[in-house]
């Protein structure tokens, strides 16, 4: 999933940096983003790749013969 990186400036006129949302695309993001911020002005939008964690596979041997083994 992408991540998209906002800047925005709210209806108050304060100024908002790096609000990073997540989503499909950046009509997604932006849509998420002004559910938060109604009626926002965006400054700035980046695009960033979301970091993929990669944990230690699991195989359904492994898991059954633990369980076999407390049983």
């Amino acid at each position: 999933m992408l991540k998209f990186d906002f800047s925005v400036r709210t209806r108050d006129g304060h100024k908002v940096d790096s609000v990073l949302i997540a989503g499909r695309d950046q009509p997604e993001a932006e849509r998420k983003l002004r559910q938060m911020y109604y009626n926002c002005t965006v400054t700035r939008c980046e695009m960033r790749q979301s970091e993929e964690k990669f944990g230690q596979g699991v195989f359904v041997e492994d898991v059954m013969s633990l369980i076999s083994k407390y049983n």
